[in-house]
């Protein structure tokens, strides 16, 4: 089966290829618009010098139906112009919305960066920004040009007039971007890393409270906070004075044109139709420019929440298959693995190799720190081999479509999070119900009558604040998670880490039933009380495989802090198997 690349440069250079389309559209539209503009100052025009000299009222009405029909059809255009940055920022959200939560998600898991909301955040911030006006400005300056060669055919002073003033404006909005632009992008990181580290603390809000860390963060948050206000009241400060200094200068220039017009009416070299006509010009001339000052902010932080958002997609390293898989039952081969974090220098699993045939338990035990969750994490393919692969039925449990492999594994981590959402809902993996499995789960986990308790049964929703479940209510929860849909594949660590004899019975008795199933079953536990369950037992040590071999052949026995190995004198020492042949697959970024 084929995998497919992430969706980085592919689709980012798709996007901006319907974006360059859409901005290519409103600006032939931005054309028409500023066509149609010159009607009121040309109206004018033939007002003052044609119909009040004439005093004509036909000449009037003609002129005033051309141009109400002119100004009706620039509302329709200025209409299907709104509607075409609307659909472009509708077209953006759609086709980045699942890539980017996927991309900060994998980039979460494999560099530990909360990256998720931030993503969401400056998804809907460019959306925005696209919907609104401040993306039109642009495009309303790049035909300035036109009032100006309507000032010039009016009289050269006219147009001389309009280019200074389009040259002071420009050079203040230059300056404004030299003023503002470091400092609002200080400002936006050093907010956006102030929210992120917020949302994780708040996440432990029950340890804060706890053990008084609450007035240490408080600390940390105000500096944080303190140093972005001030980098963003400064670019502020910045950028209100130079939008003020930039109306003053606009009424500047309307006085400028105004004594313009007057000299040259009384030198008789204009007309006085003119003067309001260049006027009426001078001001749109000048309002693209004016306007890109004001709405300069917007542009520095939609191009950064865009880098951001370009640069997740890029450095994505997950590469998952697209084309779901059938459910299958077969071997669990673990192929010479190797594992060390992304800028890490040690190495966390060395060189694991292992095989599980269906309806073989396996238990893991070792230290602190030996790797044991890391090879959890492998096992269901949230972590990807630096070397090496681990294969379920010959599919690299890494590459494999998400959806579908889902339905095989079931996994139940250290630290068990239970989404928003109903009981039944979060046992079903919020995925459309199916009540027959969802009890069969329940019962399999010794959790029914616990569920049957709560204030709703199966349609208690977790994030109740009116109860709060205990650690092992979670935990048995959890493992109804894990079991539901049947998986072929179960990993559980630390399963028994929160339950109590008579919760550690039914996690056995669970066990049991999917090795009945032909289901592989995973069980990383410290306590030896559920080790009476399991076929072959691993031993862990610093990475690497210390002992492997069926229960009854393992030597030493299972203590808090792992297996004290003692040779008996009766039996040889199970060494661990040797890799199977073949070259060594690696999976590639």
């Amino acid at each position: 089966m084929k995998a497919v690349s992430p969706p980085s440069d592919a689709l980012i250079r798709s996007l901006q290829r319907s974006f360059i389309g859409g901005l290519s559209y409103a600006a032939l539209l931005s054309f028409c618009v500023n066509i149609l503009l010159l009607t009121v100052p040309l109206f004018m025009l033939q007002v003052q010098d044609r119909v009040i000299v004439s005093r004509s009222y036909d000449t009037l009405t003609m002129l005033l139906v051309i141009a109400v029909g002119a100004l009706a059809v620039y509302g329709v255009i200025e209409f299907i112009r709104s509607l075409t940055f609307q659909t472009m920022a509708s077209i953006f959200a759609r086709r980045l919305n699942l890539p980017a939560l996927q991309a900060a998600v994998t980039n979460s898991l494999e560099q530990g960066s909360g990256q998720a909301t931030q993503a969401i955040r400056d998804l809907n911030d460019i959306r925005y920004f696209i919907a609104s006006s401040a993306i039109a400005t642009p495009l309303e300056a790049a035909w300035s040009p036109i009032f100006l060669a309507v000032l010039f055919a009016f009289h050269p002073v006219y147009g001389l007039v309009g280019i200074v003033s389009l040259v002071i404006l420009i050079v203040l909005g230059v300056i404004a971007d030299v003023l503002t632009r470091r400092v609002l992008k200080e400002a936006n990181e050093e907010g956006a890393a102030s929210i992120n580290e917020v949302g994780a603390s708040l996440r432990h809000a029950e340890t804060i409270e706890a053990m008084g860390m609450l007035p240490a963060l408080a600390t940390r948050w105000r500096a944080q906070q303190l140093a972005m206000i001030e980098h963003l009241d400064l670019g502020t400060r910045r950028g209100k004075f130079i939008a003020a200094l930039t109306r003053s200068s606009r009424m500047t220039m309307q006085l400028a044109i105004y004594a313009t017009g007057a000299v040259l009416i009384i030198q008789n070299e204009v007309s006085h139709g003119t003067l309001i006509a260049a006027s009426i010009l001078l001001g749109r001339l000048l309002a693209p420019f004016d306007s890109m000052i004001t709405d300069w902010r917007q542009w520095i932080l939609a191009a950064q929440a865009w880098k951001r958002v370009r640069d997740l997609l890029q450095s994505r390293a997950s590469q998952r298959q697209t084309v779901p898989t059938p459910r299958t039952q077969g071997e669990l081969v673990i192929d010479r693995a190797v594992f060390a974090p992304q800028g890490a220098e040690q190495t966390v699993i060395k060189s694991i190799s292992f095989n599980l045939s269906p309806g073989e338990v396996l238990g893991v035990v070792g230290p602190s720190g030996a790797g044991k969750s890391t090879l959890a994490r492998l096992l269901v393919g949230v972590l990807k081999p630096n070397v090496g692969g681990i294969y379920l039925d010959g599919h690299n449990v890494y590459l494999w479509e998400r959806s579908s492999f889902g339905e095989m594994v079931g996994y139940l981590p250290q630290s068990v999070s239970l989404l928003n959402g109903t009981i039944a809902e979060n046992i079903a993996r919020m995925r459309q119900p199916d009540p027959v499995a969802i009890l069969e789960a329940a019962r399999l986990a010794g959790v029914h009558e616990l569920i049957g308790r709560l204030p709703l049964g199966y349609d208690t929703n977790v994030a109740d604040s009116d109860f709060k479940l205990s650690g092992g209510q979670r935990q048995r929860i959890g493992l109804a998670r894990a079991l539901y849909g049947s998986p072929r594949l179960i990993v559980l660590d630390e399963p028994n880490a929160n339950l109590d004899a008579e919760g550690e019975q039914s996690l056995i008795r669970a066990i049991n039933a999917a090795r009945a199933t032909g289901a592989i079953v995973v069980l990383i536990a410290h306590r030896p009380s559920v080790m009476q369950v399991v076929d072959k037992i691993l031993v862990l040590r610093e990475g690497r495989i210390s002992q492997f071999g069926p229960r009854s052949a393992i030597a030493g026995m299972i203590t808090p802090g792992g297996l004290v190995e003692v040779e008996p004198a009766n039996e040889p020492t199970i060494v661990p198997p040797a890799p199977r042949p073949g070259p060594i697959r690696e999976v590639t970024r």
